[in-house]
């Protein structure tokens, strides 16, 4: 063979191996494509898991019992009754805390390990979610916390994946306050020792002084006491004009403060309207003035008029209570928070869609601040007043106070 045609043989196999390669390297790629679809699609299709954490024993068993009565009610709304989102179907994974610390933490691991969970709710207690909140950060997993409201949680202690569709405690406080602090009222206060019981009061006091109020007596119980007449009596001493008391759980104070003549001595008393197995031993308080988080008939929506008519069909006549509407929030704001992601549950971008969201609930629209994801929204300035037909003193709109006039202070 000719030097000429060696050379050109030579080139042809050259530009023939090149080919080739481009060819293997072309397919190679749409191979990987096609998988990567595939593993998307794979994924896209996969069931979005929500781990609930709520007290289904101990001292907040009937807050836990609210909460998810409302949690469920709230994905079927929805949802539309489809229980999905984006062709993906939810489902959700019921651990009780036992409205304890250490309990939670077990059990949101086993969430989070075991049943590799997309989402955590709860809980019932200030100190279980304050003991699951570095959890959610480790795992980087949205945890939406409901019912629990101390200030801490989104404060203090408070991580990104975060979000809160609870009122907090200054929330409270700020409703507090404005039914009675002004100028020269001396206010004495009453609580659980424990975080929600001493945020609670940190938030009232700092509110009430910027009214002019001011705090002459702080008075802390054991949250598993059930005598407080040591307590009452400290506060009575005090001389308070007011006696202000923040409680949670169903050893409450109200029938000893009864017993104890406490308005009797010149002592008005002013607290949160709570659920309505606390509002049957509040006789004594007819006429008091203070505030509420949700009592049924309050708000004005659509959608708290599903949550009535629903909740009665399907518990036996039962109205939703305190803590329901909280439950069925925080579904509302997981399939919103999804819808927006159009499937995608991966945390940070769960994160960019859910700061500065809105989406309406059954005390209205609600709107996740971005500074620290603490859902702003409405409460309520009652009175309890007796009412016909009904066994226990109801909580009368005095007037609704704006989501804008209930903000809490950032406190992260």
């Amino acid at each position: 063979m000719s030097s000429v045609r060696k050379h050109f043989a030579f080139i042809c196999l050259l530009v023939f191996m090149m080919v080739f390669a481009s060819a293997c390297s072309s397919d190679q790629t749409g191979s990987s494509d096609s998988g990567s679809k595939d593993k998307e699609e794979t994924k896209n299709s996969e069931p979005i898991k929500i781990g609930v954490l709520a007290s289904q024993t101990g001292g907040l068993e009937a807050y836990g019992k609210q909460t998810l009565r409302g949690f469920e009610l709230g994905l079927e709304y929805a949802t539309g009754g489809t229980m999905e989102v984006d062709g993906r179907k939810i489902q959700f994974i019921v651990e009780d805390t036992e409205t304890k610390p250490e309990v939670a933490v077990q059990k949101a691991t086993k969430l989070l390990e075991d049943d590799e969970v997309d989402f955590l709710v709860g809980s019932s207690s200030s100190g279980d979610t304050l003991a699951v909140l570095p959890l959610a950060e480790e795992y980087e997993k949205i945890m939406v916390v409901e019912p629990a409201v101390a200030d801490s949680i989104t404060g203090s202690e408070f991580n990104k994946y975060i979000f809160r569709t609870a009122r907090n405690s200054s929330q409270d406080a700020v409703a507090g306050a404005a039914a009675i602090a002004k100028d020269g009222v001396k206010i004495a206060t009453f609580a659980p020792d424990y975080s929600f019981g001493r945020d609670g009061v940190a938030a009232f006091k700092e509110a009430a002084e910027k009214l002019g109020a001011e705090i002459i007596h702080e008075e802390y119980a054991d949250p598993a006491a059930t005598d407080f007449t040591s307590n009452i009596q400290k506060v009575i001493d005090s001389k308070p004009d007011y006696l202000f008391v923040v409680w949670a759980g169903a050893n409450s104070p109200w029938n000893q403060i009864a017993d104890m003549k406490v308005q009797e001595k010149g002592i008005k008393i002013s607290t949160g309207a709570p659920d309505i197995a606390a509002l049957t031993t509040m006789e004594p308080l007819v006429g008091m003035e203070g505030f509420s988080v949700y009592y049924h008939d309050l708000p004005k929506n659509e959608i708290n008029d599903w949550l009535v008519t629903e909740h009665k069909k399907r518990f036996n006549n039962e109205l939703p209570d305190l803590f329901t509407p909280g439950g069925m929030s925080a579904a509302i704001a997981i399939v919103e928070a999804i819808k927006k992601t159009g499937g995608d549950t991966n945390a940070d971008t769960l994160i960019e869609a859910m700061e500065g969201m809105s989406f309406e609930t059954p005390k209205g629209k609600m709107t996740f601040r971005p500074e620290d994801h603490q859902a702003l929204q409405s409460l309520y300035a009652v009175r309890l007043e007796k009412k016909e037909g009904v066994p226990y003193p109801v909580p009368v709109l005095i007037r609704e106070l704006s989501p804008e006039e209930t903000a809490p202070p950032i406190r992260n």
